[in-house]
């Protein structure tokens, strides 16, 4: 462990830099969340994508939860390099105790106390009088500080405390040996000018303010986190607490990407930023919703499907002309490839001329007339369009036409601990009855193998989503793929009360388009006559 001196100067050197320190708590706050809870393999997982985006303090969890918990922060402060690995303890001697023994093998470790501060949580939570909570925020903070490098102390419920009492904590707290302190609007009560205000006045009247770092963790139950946190760093907070995708506690913490992205764009505004790799935003935002199974809304900003995607005829020519009229950011700058331009009803000629050529149509203005009445009306019908859409149409032909391939029959069973089977019976339109099985992970991943084989086009899923249509236990799913074949992305979906049909017809709607775009002197392969008569059990691939 680093020496004392070593380490007070290498917090004032910290301090003196004019930079936002980005500490995520997704591991911790955000894996509190219903439903977003994580293994600890899915954890190592996290902590590896959050150290190569570049965040300065990595909150890894709650070492005094559970054994579980605590050897998930110790495995992850040991793997850290850059990051500096974060523990949380509540101001209690064991917490603490079991936080330090978490962060031993830390190059950097920070232990992190909290205790309430405001009234309601002193008399309703607690039962402490003010000096009782001061006497146990410094002890805590002594204790803590002979464990670890840092020391963080957070005032839980600060937005709600007394202004004076705040002054007091935390003036004892860095007096103890805090070297950054947290004032978090825990409930998400407060506006921007109340946070800005609120963090002027501690700055200016906290003894000891300019020798630490002073710290916003915001949540969301009003939609402000982000406005808040950004309100703070206004008025001199020089560390956000946030998380991947905005995850956290009811409506959640503050964005971690929304809040890196708005220094980054709006950088001479703020006159600071951080030292986040910005790329890696997208790729770390998918990676927990694999994780957790749980998805962002399409209007996300930053990493949402729809936010660097267009519909709107007006829009589109404006992004067609210069891509400044309406994005203020490029994709590539949060790791996402390219602006989209969804072709939908909204949509105008010009974006459909222009996807048009990148399919490799070079429509003449007649012919485009002719594709744009027929994509009109097919965009009356669905929601969106997709390229294999507009390959029908250019080719003249109906997107939503039935076969060559229709599924006749489906068996599926589940073995606990041993995967999934599934067997396939396939008619095409030219006489050919196909069966074929397959082993998988589960019975959706078994159907799909066994559809492949049984129409011998290989497809590389890249998204599959299925949602319910309607409420109650008879309500239709409604299953979505998207795969890649051929180079080319392809899309299809299904509705069924089951959803492994409803996945197995999706799967049958791309296998009929691959086959009914390809072209005529070279069909999609497919078994031949007397290899269709056979059915076989394939191994899991």
């Amino acid at each position: 462990m680093e020496t004392q001196q070593h380490h007070e100067q290498s917090e004032a050197g910290d301090v003196a830099a004019d930079r936002v320190r980005i500490f995520d708590t997704t591991l911790r706050d955000g894996e509190q969340t219903p439903g977003f809870s994580m293994d600890r393999r899915a954890k190592l997982r996290m902590a590896q994508m959050l150290e190569a985006l570049g965040v300065d303090v990595l909150e890894a969890g709650f070492p005094q939860a559970s054994p579980d918990d605590f050897a998930a922060v110790a495995e992850i402060a040991g793997m850290l390099r850059d990051t500096t690995a974060c523990a949380l303890a509540r101001c209690v001697p064991g917490d603490i105790d079991s936080a330090g023994r978490a962060l031993e093998q830390a190059r950097r470790s920070r232990i992190h106390v909290f205790l309430s501060t405001s009234p309601l949580h002193r008399e309703h939570k607690l039962g402490m009088s003010k000096a009782q909570v001061l006497d146990a925020a410094v002890a805590a903070v002594e204790r803590a500080r002979g464990l670890c490098h840092e020391v963080e102390f957070s005032a839980e419920d600060s937005m709600r405390t007394e202004p004076e009492f705040l002054v007091e904590v935390f003036s004892a707290a860095i007096a103890a040996g805090a070297t950054t302190v947290n004032a978090p609007d825990t409930v998400g009560y407060m506006t921007p000018a109340e946070i800005a205000e609120r963090f002027a006045y501690l700055r200016a009247n906290v003894k000891g303010a300019e020798r630490v770092v002073f710290s916003s963790h915001c949540h969301n139950d009003l939609g402000m986190a982000v406005a808040n946190s950004l309100a703070a760093v206004g008025a001199g907070a020089r560390q956000v607490e946030c998380t991947i995708n905005g995850i956290g506690e009811r409506a959640g913490n503050a964005s971690l990407e929304e809040i890196v992205m708005a220094l980054k764009v709006r950088g001479a505004y703020f006159g600071t930023d951080t030292r986040i790799d910005t790329r890696k935003l997208y790729p770390a935002s998918r990676l927990l919703t694999e994780l957790t199974g749980q998805s962002v809304q399409r209007n996300k900003a930053i990493v949402g499907d729809n936010a660097f995607a267009h519909e709107s005829g007006i829009h589109q020519h404006g992004m067609l002309k210069h891509r400044d009229t309406y994005e203020i950011m490029r994709p590539e700058d949060v790791g996402i490839a390219e602006t989209k331009l969804v072709l939908g009803k909204h949509s105008g000629r010009a974006a459909l001329r222009k996807r048009l050529e990148a399919l490799g149509h070079a429509p003449d203005d007649a012919a485009l007339d002719d594709v744009f009445a027929r994509f009109k009306a097919l965009a009356d019908k669905k929601r969106e369009i997709h390229d294999d859409d507009l390959d029908a149409l250019a080719r003249g032909r109906d997107p939503d036409a039935a076969g060559p391939w229709r599924l006749t029959r489906l068996d599926t069973s589940a073995h606990l601990g041993a995967g999934a089977s599934a067997s396939v019976k396939l008619r095409h339109e030219d006489g050919r009855e196909v069966a074929e099985a397959a082993l998988g992970d589960g019975p959706v991943d078994a159907v799909l193998r066994a559809i492949e084989r049984a129409t011998g086009t290989g497809l590389q899923l890249s998204r599959f989503q299925i949602q319910a249509v309607g409420e109650g236990g008879d309500a239709q799913g409604e299953a979505r793929l998207a795969a890649r074949h051929a180079g080319r992305d392809w899309n299809g979906h299904g509705v069924s009360t089951d959803i492994v049909e409803a996945a197995a017809q999706a799967a049958l709607a791309i296998v009929n388009r691959i086959e009914q775009h390809a072209p005529a002197a070279q069909p999609a392969a497919s078994p031949s006559p007397r290899t269709a008569k056979t059915k076989t059990l394939g191994a899991s691939r």
